[in-house]
C-alpha cells in the first residue's frame, strides 16, 4: 500500500467523522466573521485613507491580515486534526494492521500527512475565495495575494507536519495535540519577542514565524523563507518516520 492509498483511506475516515465537519464549519464561520470585520474596518477607514477603496490597499489592509488570522487559527486546528493520525491509530491497533499488511513507516507517515494537509488546504481554498468574491470591486494586488497564499499554505503544511510528528511520539492523542499546540505557540512567542526587540536577533529570529511570514504577506517571496518551511516539514516527517520504523523494529 502506497502513501496515496493511506491518504485516501484517511480522507474517507475524515469525511465520515462529525468532528472534522464540525471543526471545519467552526473554522470557516470564524474566518468569514474575521473577513467581514476586516472589510468593515477598511471601508470605515476610507475617508482617512488616500485613494479609493481599491488597488493594493485592500490587499494589504484586509487580505494579508485575513490570511494571518487563518494561520493563527491553524495553530489550534492543526493539532486537533493531527492528534489522532498516529497516536489514535496506535491505540486502536490499526498501526499494527498497517504494518502487518506490509505498509512501510514512510508510507504511513506521508499518507497521514497528505490526508490531514488536504483537509486544511481545502479549508484554505474556501477561505481564499472570500476575497475573490470582491475582486471585481476591489481590484486586489494579485502578486501580494499570491505570495500571501503561498506562505499561508506552506505554514499550514509545517504546522501539520509538526502535529504528525507529535502524534508519532505521543502515547495518547491528547498529549499529541498538547505538544503540537505548545510548539506552535512557542514559535508564536518567539515571533512576539522578535517584534518587541524590533528586528532580527540571530538564530532566534530565524526560528520565528513572523520573520518568514511578514515578507510574503507584503508580497515578497524569499527563497530563505521557502527553505525555512520546507526544513520544518522535512525534519518533522523524518522524525515521525524514524519513530514509526523504530516501533516496527521493536514490535
Amino acid at each position: 500500500m502506497s502513501a496515496l492509498a493511506v491518504a485516501r483511506l484517511d480522507l474517507r475516515r475524515l469525511a465520515v467523522r462529525p468532528f472534522a465537519w464540525t471543526l471545519g464549519g467552526i473554522a470557516l464561520a470564524m474566518m468569514a466573521w474575521q473577513f467581514l470585520l476586516g472589510v468593515s474596518a477598511f471601508m470605515h477607514a476610507q475617508p482617512t485613507l488616500p485613494g479609493a477603496a481599491s488597488g493594493a490597499g485592500f490587499t494589504a489592509a484586509v487580505v494579508a491580515p485575513y490570511f494571518l488570522n487563518y494561520i493563527q487559527l491553524c495553530l489550534v486546528i492543526a493539532p486537533l486534526v493531527t492528534m489522532q493520525a498516529l497516536a489514535g491509530e496506535r491505540g486502536a491497533q490499526r498501526l499494527a494492521l498497517l504494518r502487518a499488511a506490509g505498509v512501510s513507516g514512510r508510507a504511513i507517515v506521508c499518507g497521514k500527512f497528505i490526508a490531514r494537509l488536504a483537509f486544511l488546504w481545502l479549508l484554505l481554498i474556501i477561505v481564499a475565495t472570500l476575497p475573490l468574491v470582491l475582486a471585481h470591486a476591489t481590484h486586489p494586488d494579485w502578486g501580494q495575494f499570491g505570495a500571501a497564499l503561498i506562505a499561508t499554505a506552506l505554514c499550514v503544511a509545517a504546522l501539520t507536519a509538526i502535529g504528525i510528528a507529535c502524534s508519532a511520539f505521543a502515547a495518547q492523542p491528547a498529549l499529541a495535540a498538547t505538544a503540537a499546540l505548545l510548539i506552535g505557540e512557542g514559535l508564536s512567542l518567539i515571533d512576539a519577542g522578535v517584534r518587541m526587540t524590533g528586528g532580527d536577533t540571530g538564530w532566534l529570529g530565524y526560528l520565528a514565524l513572523h520573520t518568514h511570514l511578514a515578507p510574503a504577506l507584503r508580497g515578497l517571496v524569499r527563497s530563505e523563507d521557502l527553505v525555512y518551511f520546507l526544513l520544518i516539514i522535512a525534519l518533522a516527517l523524518v522524525l515521525a518516520v524514524r519513530r514509526i520504523a523504530g516501533e516496527r523494529g521493536r514490535g
